[in-house]
């Protein structure tokens, strides 16, 4: 007796698709009824393609300026801590220079300190201050190359001439004083207030005192005149007669 034949018509075929497609045998479910959200998530799927792709081949760019933030942060930090450490030595070595009770031993130990551009100039500024105690001569000479000394920032070096200038006196030639307080008193420099000082008392010397008192009055018109460099003008133009406006 033979078995009976199975007969599928067209709406038994449509069910039995129908059911296949809703099974789990395709491993997901297809958004049949809904292929916008189906058209999302390929599209989700490609654009994190994309970006992985992306950081595959750019990715090292980001690492690279991290690695380079970082290691110049901590190089910045190591170089502000060793310029602390290297003025802090340095203090300390001038401190234990000028301790010393004999003006010749405080020569001495300043020059002993290594030291290098303003550091430098402002060893060569002690030394002579020290040396006009002992040996004037020695003291001009060293204020002299202080204030011709390139490598020196210019305040130091207009700081050198002006305290030659004064040490010196009526030794150094009153044309040479002249020229060299008028290059030093001139707008914008660093040490005019004090240059115009010593100008006002090189005409004094020369006896020309309305000359002395104008050059004072427009000192005191200046406004980077310190406290105590506007008191002894003061004093100095009201001692010589002049007014104080």
């Amino acid at each position: 007796m033979q078995a009976p034949k199975r007969v599928f018509t067209l709406a038994g075929l449509g069910n039995l698709l129908c059911f296949a497609l809703r099974g789990e045998g395709f491993g997901q479910r297809w958004r049949v009824s809904n292929p916008d959200s189906f058209i999302d998530e390929v599209t989700e799927e490609l654009r994190r393609d994309r970006m992985l792709g992306y950081l595959r081949r750019y990715g090292w760019i980001a690492i690279l300026a991290v690695v380079l933030i970082v290691g110049g942060t901590a190089w910045n930090e190591w170089r502000k801590a060793s310029e602390r450490a290297s003025a802090e030595a340095f203090g300390d070595a001038v401190l234990a220079a000028l301790e010393n009770d004999a003006p010749a031993d405080r020569v001495q130990a300043l020059a002993q300190i290594q030291a290098t551009g303003p550091q430098a100039g402002l060893v060569q500024l002690l030394s002579a201050g020290e040396l006009l105690q002992s040996d004037r001569t020695a003291a001009l000479a060293a204020l002299q190359t202080a204030a011709e000394d390139t490598a020196l920032p210019e305040a130091y070096r207009q700081l050198a001439a002006l305290k030659r200038v004064i040490a010196a006196g009526a030794d150094m030639p009153l044309a040479e004083r002249e020229a060299l307080l008028a290059r030093l008193s001139q707008p914008g420099q660093p040490m005019r207030p004090l240059a115009l000082e010593q100008s006002a008392l090189l005409q004094l010397e020369q006896g020309n005192r309305e000359t002395a008192i104008e050059i004072l009055a427009d000192l005191l018109a200046q406004s980077d005149v310190s406290d105590a460099l506007r008191r002894r003008v003061t004093q100095l133009i009201v001692a010589l007669g002049g007014e104080v406006g």
